[in-house]
């Protein structure tokens, strides 16, 4: 039956938001430009109450929506492609926002929370921070309105049915027809860091719109510096959040993605990095606005960047301009006329107001000194400011090509071939700029320096600096010099700014914020220059062999051929590969594929084919029925190092009808490294081999035979009271084989056919007599390449006649890399976190009051 109603509900839900959002935005707009106080509060009235309506449509989408897919409504187009039966509750949380119409729906549910605070807490500013927040909710909601107009289509509604959003021939002869099942959640995105990751990085995107709109809100009223204080804990939040929810990304990309690292200068990662930086530059100069009114100017521009550049990225993401060139980009659903809208409504809007107010607004009566904080922290901004547009500017080239495109210009740029060898190279040396102003500038701001006393004031975190870094490049056999200018640039900013803590601030953690944060972003480059410069490849072929022709001649040298069971050494460890494992709902942990077979009518469903112990005790017997995870296949490798520890990890393969086999790695942490471990290259899969019968073997208990260059010893039969897939009655007849594999030093491995005898009832001339019918159950191992058959007993013979197959061994190619003291980079992501969340909350209590003297001497940087 199709759940008709919950769909129209949630429809008309978004023409509410939708119609809701306009009228606020314009009531608004009329609250702030109203004189009559009468009137004013009317308009007031009215535009908090469809605001509040709004906010009730918007909430009750989303929820509508939740439900819709918890309860598997596969009618519904956007339930159907996104979710299914068998996806774990978290992930099926995750496929709220795989999808476009979801994530528009996450984005605007924050921009609902966060407006609810800025009517509550920010007085006079409300009306025209709010008009532009209601604007921002009308274009998202166009998003997913999907209504049609005079032939146009304007957006893409999350209720469609399927029988309207595909053409298929069941939907002409059953209307109402219902898949069983969905299509599931793209494999890339079942990670627990995909539950947490997207809502904090839409978190992110909403929190830019509050500065944002607080800025357009000033030049309308022409308070130029009044906006500042109110929106400076708003700004620093975004930053905060903002920054949490790119690194969570980062390392998903580094559990997930199997290129070996937490960045890859992919564009969308790029989009996004950008307007932080800019967010950033522009609270910088925000700091310091009461002293330079260039700073303010600046500023201003900054804050109105990041949001429009945050709009610009979701149009690289969305508008399908960017092709194959992301992992990260949402599929094309016809909207990118309405995003470019979008985007120049509110550029347009900026600029023209920004350059109207320009001649209005004060301007510096004489430059700042050298020897200010203002003058540094101007540098610091710029740095910051080229920084993102060293980046932005080669991301932008398909949407260029695009725009040209459309004028009849064809532009051939190209995005750079080694993205990371290309961004890697500037960004380097913008990174040791920033460390070194982020250290010198702290001393210029919390203590007056001049020509007299500028070096001894420095001379301490140099001295310091010189010591540690001559230390680690030491103890690191560091020899390259770049390494060694960003790793010296990194220590002095974070011993500057551990001296501005501890001598400044008195450990005052209130003003600290700033100081945290810039110690944190030193330890990330450290984190980065450890983890990424000195990575120790130690899977090496040293067999001279070329796996793959087609493999680029850095991955024949970088990844190593194991046969299961055959250990091989690499660097300091002993690596075994032990076989494919699976996981269970069932089951706790990893257990061995072929101890289990799928169900032909149902593959997330498997029969146990022998009973699966861990940790010494039976979590499943032979003939149970369990639920798999059919999808993923992890590979385990055991480690085991010269000291004799050992530990396996366990990299996935994911099988897509639609991608592919998806390899993602897995990773080992230690305190001082990771050791990175991901799959290359597989054997063909157990459906896919091919099998190589023998000549029927008819032996006796206790024979020996020779198979697939192994010694076979058959040791004899035993009764079975339970078979996988046969229910054993009194009358019935179940024996297990087992044959004993020699593999020297009681190294061993039992092969257990089984031969079942069910009684059955059969028509003869007589009438039904009962008779029996042989199931066979055969003994698989990979390891030994190796199947064998238990066929025939012949008891006047005392003999057994089995059919024994071979092929090719079960191997793996595989890759592991030691990244040393990558924890030091997140480390540093959580003091970064910790440094702006201070920050946040004091800029916050400073915003309900009047400041003081002692009260503006803050940090420089947060």
């Amino acid at each position: 039956m199709i759940h008709a109603f919950i769909g129209n509900f949630g429809h008309f839900m978004i023409i509410v938001a939708f119609v809701t959002a306009i009228l606020s935005a314009i009531a608004y707009r009329f609250t702030a430009t109203e004189n009559n106080i009468e009137e004013k509060q009317r308009w007031k009235k009215l535009a908090r109450a469809t605001f509040i309506i709004h906010g009730i449509a918007v909430f009750s989408t989303v929820c509508t929506l939740f439900f819709m897919i918890f309860n598997h409504y596969y009618e519904y187009h956007y339930v159907w492609s996104h979710s299914s039966n068998n996806l774990p509750a978290y992930y099926i949380v995750s496929s709220f926002w795989e999808g476009q119409e979801g994530s528009f729906l996450v984005w605007t549910f924050w921009h609902v929370l966060i407006a609810l605070f800025i009517i509550k807490k920010s007085g006079e500013w409300e009306y025209n921070v709010m008009f532009v927040v209601a604007a921002v909710q009308a274009f998202l909601m166009s998003m997913i309105l999907g209504v049609t107009v005079f032939g146009a289509k304007i957006g893409s509604s999350p209720f469609i049915l399927l029988r309207d959003a595909i053409e298929a021939p069941v939907f002409a002869t059953n209307p109402n027809f219902i898949p069983e099942d969905g299509t599931g959640l793209n494999p890339l995105l079942q990670n627990i860091w995909m539950v947490i990751h997207p809502p904090t990085l839409f978190m992110g995107f909403a929190l830019t719109l509050i500065p944002f709109a607080f800025v357009i809100a000033a030049l309308f009223q022409k308070d130029y510096q009044g906006w500042v204080k109110p929106s400076m804990g708003w700004v620093v939040t975004a930053i905060s959040v903002l920054g949490i929810g790119i690194m969570m990304g980062a390392y998903w990309a580094y559990e997930t993605l199997n290129f070996g690292g937490y960045w890859n200068w992919d564009p969308v990662e790029n989009a996004v990095y950008v307007p932080w930086l800019i967010l950033v530059a522009g609270l910088h100069l925000m700091i310091i606005q009461h002293k330079s009114f260039a700073a303010l100017k600046a500023g201003m521009g900054l804050i109105l960047g990041a949001f429009i550049l945050i709009l610009y990225s979701t149009f690289l993401t969305r508008s399908g301009v960017l092709g194959e060139g992301s992992v990260h980009s949402f599929t094309d659903l016809g909207l990118s006329g309405q995003l470019l809208l979008y985007l120049v409504f509110f550029t347009i809007l900026a600029i023209l107001l920004f350059v109207a107010r320009m001649k209005d607004m004060p301007s510096d009566k004489k430059e700042a000194s050298t020897y200010s904080a203002e003058f540094w922290i101007f540098i610091g901004a710029t740095v910051l400011a080229l920084m993102s547009f060293q980046v932005l500017v080669p991301t932008s080239y398909p949407a260029f090509n695009a725009l040209v495109a459309n004028f009849g210009i064809s532009s051939n740029l190209a995005p750079p071939a080694d993205a990371v060898a290309f961004y890697t190279k500037f960004q380097l040396w913008f990174a040791v700029a920033l460390a070194l102003i982020s250290g010198t500038a702290q001393f210029f701001f919390w203590k007056r320096l001049d020509k007299k006393n500028v070096f001894s004031t420095l001379t301490t975190p140099y001295i310091i600096t010189l010591i540690i870094t001559a230390v680690l490049i030491l103890m690191g056999n560091v020899h390259q010099p770049t390494y060694i200018i960003l790793l010296t640039a990194a220590i002095f900013s974070l011993v500057a700014n551990t001296i501005v803590i501890v001598q400044f601030t008195k450990l005052k953690i209130s003003i600290s914020g700033g100081a945290v944060t810039h110690i944190g972003v030193a330890l990330m480059l450290v984190g980065i220059l450890a983890s990424s410069g000195f990575e120790d490849v130690i899977s090496l072929n040293m067999s001279g062999k070329i796996y793959n022709s087609e493999f680029p001649e850095e991955m024949n040298k970088e990844n190593v051929l194991l046969f299961r069971g055959h250990p091989k050494r690499m660097g300091q460890y002993h690596l075994t590969y032990k076989g494919p494992r699976l996981t269970s709902r069932d089951i706790p942990g990893y257990f061995n594929k072929e101890s289990v077979k799928q169900k032909a009518n149902d593959p997330y469903h498997a029969v146990v084919l022998e009973d699966i112990v861990q940790d010494g005790e039976t979590v499943a017997e032979i003939g149970d029925e369990i639920q798999i995870y059919n999808e993923n296949i992890y590979y385990e490798i055991e480690y085991i190092s010269d000291k004799g520890k050992s530990f396996s990890l366990f990299p996935r393969v994911q099988d897509n009808e639609a991608m592919g086999p998806i390899p993602s790695p897995d990773i080992k942490s230690f305190w001082n490294k990771d050791m990175y471990t991901h799959i290359t290259n597989l054997a063909v899969s157990d459906d896919e081999v091919e099998w190589s019968k023998q000549d029927p073997l008819k032996i006796a208990i206790g024979d020996t035979v020779f198979l697939n260059d192994y010694v076979v010893v058959f040791d004899g039969v035993k009764p079975l009271e339970k078979a996988p897939g046969y229910h054993i009655k009194e009358d019935d007849y179940a024996l297990q084989a087992n044959l004993r594999v020699l593999l020297g030093a009681n190294n061993n491995i039992d092969l257990k056919p089984s031969y079942v005898l069910t009684q059955v009832k059969r028509m003869s001339i007589d009438g039904l007599v009962n008779d029996y019918e042989a199931g066979l159950i055969a003994a698989t191992n990979r390891e030994l390449g190796l199947r064998i058959t238990l066929k025939e007993i012949l008891p006047k013979e005392k003999t057994f006649v089995f059919e024994a197959e071979t092929a090719q061994k079960d191997w793996v190619i595989m890759k592991a890399v030691e990244k040393p003291f990558i924890s030091i980079l997140w480390i540093g992501t959580i003091l970064l976190g910790v440094g702006t969340g201070i920050s946040a909350s004091r800029r916050f209590k400073e915003s309900k009051n009047k400041t003081t003297k002692k009260e503006t001497k803050e940090e420089v940087m947060v």
